[in-house]
C-alpha cells in the first residue's frame, strides 16, 4: 500500500474501495457544484505568515468545544449514510473519535443507531436532528439521545428543502438504492466492501427503521422522510427543540449574519457556518468567506464553529485565526473510512492534527489560545 500523508490520498483510497453511488454521495454537492468547490478553494487562499527564531516547544493545540475538552478545534461532523462507506461506519467513526479526544456527532439518517453507538463507546457523543413534521418522533428520538447520554443535540437549520444532487439522481441513490446493471457491475469491482457489508446486520437507517411509526423498512422509509422534512421551520420550532431537549444545543447551517443574530437570541450554546458541505444553495458563500462577518457580528455572544472545505490542518488553523472556536469535519473522515475503516478516520485525525501543530509552529505560536488572525498575510483573507 502507498504511503498515505495526506486526506487526498484517502480519498484517492476511499474512491477505489467505496461503491461509486455511496462514493458520489459523499463527494458531490448540489447542482454546478460550485459552493462545494468554493468551501475548499477559498482556504487557498488565504496566505500564512511564516516566523522564525521562536522557541517552539511544549505546543499544545487543546481548547474546549461547548464546554467539552478536546484535543484540537475539530469534531467529526453529521454525515448521513455513514454507515455505507464501511460496515458499522458510525461505530468506527465514533470510536475513532473518542481515542483521539474529539467529539463525534451522529446523524439522524445513520445507519447504525443512537444504542448502537452508545453501546459500543464511553465518552458522550452529539447527536444531529433534522425538523420532521411528526413531532412526536421528534420527542421519542430526543428522548433516545437524552438515554443514551448524549452530551449535546445539534440541529440542523438548512435541509427543510432538500437540494438537487445529480449524482445521487444518475446513480439511482434511493431509499432502497436502484438495483440497476450499472449499480450491480460497479459492486462486483468492491469485493472488500461487499464482504464488510454482508458481515454486519446493520443495513439500513437505524435511526428511524422500527423506531418511527409507520416505518417498518426502507421503501416506507423513503415515503416517511419525503413527507417529513418540514418547510415550516421556524424560530419558534427551535424553541421547541431546546425546551425538549433542555441541554446544550448547536445550531448548524448559519450563512448569514441576521440569522446569526437570531441564533443567539434562541439561546444556543453554539452555532456553525455551513453550507451544507455545498450540498444545498449552490451559489451561496464559501464557509470561510462567510466566517469573519458573523464572528464579528455575534462572536462575542456565542462560540461560533465552521465546516466546509477542511482538507487539512491549515484549514482549521486558518477557521481559528478568522474566530472559528471549533471546526467540522465530513468528508475528510469519510474518506478515510471509506479508505481504510477506523484506522483510516484515526489516520485523518492524526494528519490534520499534525498539519494543525507544525503550522502553527512555523507561523510561531505554541498555543492555539495565542493564535489571531496577526498569523494571516492580511489582503489575504476575508474580513
Amino acid at each position: 500500500m502507498a504511503v498515505i500523508t495526506n486526506i487526498e490520498d484517502l480519498r484517492v483510497l476511499a474512491e477505489k474501495r467505496v461503491p461509486r453511488m455511496f462514493y458520489d454521495y459523499a463527494d458531490s454537492g448540489s447542482w454546478t457544484e460550485g459552493t462545494y468547490r468554493a468551501n475548499e478553494h477559498d482556504f487557498q487562499k488565504i496566505k500564512l505568515r511564516q516566523r522564525v527564531a521562536v522557541n517552539m516547544e511544549n505546543r499544545t493545540t487543546a481548547t474546549t468545544m461547548a464546554g467539552t475538552k478536546v484535543k484540537m478545534p475539530v469534531a467529526i461532523a453529521p454525515v448521513g449514510l455513514t454507515g455505507m462507506q464501511c460496515a458499522d461506519g458510525e461505530i468506527k467513526a465514533a470510536k475513532a473519535a473518542e481515542k483521539f479526544g474529539i467529539p463525534f456527532i451522529l446523524s439522524t439518517m445513520s445507519i447504525c443507531s443512537i444504542e448502537d453507538v452508545a453501546a459500543h463507546t464511553t465518552a458522550p457523543f452529539w447527536f444531529q436532528l433534522y425538523m420532521m413534521r411528526d413531532r412526536q418522533a421528534m420527542v421519542d428520538m430526543i428522548e433516545r439521545t437524552r438515554k443514551a447520554g448524549c452530551s449535546a443535540l445539534v440541529l440542523t437549520l438548512d435541509l427543510q428543502v432538500i437540494g438537487q444532487r445529480h449524482k445521487d439522481l444518475k446513480n439511482g441513490l434511493t431509499a432502497p438504492p436502484s438495483p440497476t446493471i450499472a449499480n450491480i457491475i460497479n459492486l462486483m469491482t468492491k469485493p472488500r466492501w461487499c464482504l464488510g457489508i454482508a458481515g454486519t446486520r446493520r443495513h439500513t437507517f437505524g435511526n428511524l427503521v422500527g423506531h418511527v411509526k409507520g416505518v417498518s423498512n426502507m421503501r416506507s422509509l423513503a415515503s416517511w422522510t419525503n413527507e417529513q422534512f418540514d418547510p415550516r421551520l421556524s424560530w419558534a420550532d427551535v424553541a421547541w427543540v431546546k425546551q425538549q431537549w433542555g441541554g446544550k444545543l448547536i445550531l448548524k447551517g448559519i450563512q448569514d449574519v441576521e440569522d446569526a443574530k437570531l441564533a443567539v437570541l434562541s439561546g444556543a450554546d453554539a452555532i456553525v457556518v455551513s453550507n451544507h458541505g455545498g450540498r444545498q444553495l449552490d451559489g451561496a458563500q464559501s464557509s470561510i468567506e462567510a466566517l469573519p462577518a458573523i464572528v464579528n457580528a455575534v462572536g462575542s455572544q456565542i462560540e461560533v464553529w465552521m465546516d466546509g472545505g477542511i482538507r487539512s490542518g491549515q484549514d482549521v488553523l486558518k477557521a481559528w485565526a478568522l474566530g472559528a472556536r471549533g471546526t467540522l469535519i465530513g468528508r475528510a473522515m469519510v474518506y478515510g473510512l471509506g479508505a481504510m475503516g477506523e484506522a483510516g478516520v484515526t489516520k485523518a485525525l492524526e494528519i490534520i492534527h499534525k498539519e494543525l501543530d507544525i503550522t502553527m509552529a512555523f507561523c510561531g505560536r505554541t498555543d492555539i489560545q495565542a493564535v489571531d488572525k496577526s498569523i494571516l498575510l492580511p489582503g489575504t483573507f476575508p474580513v
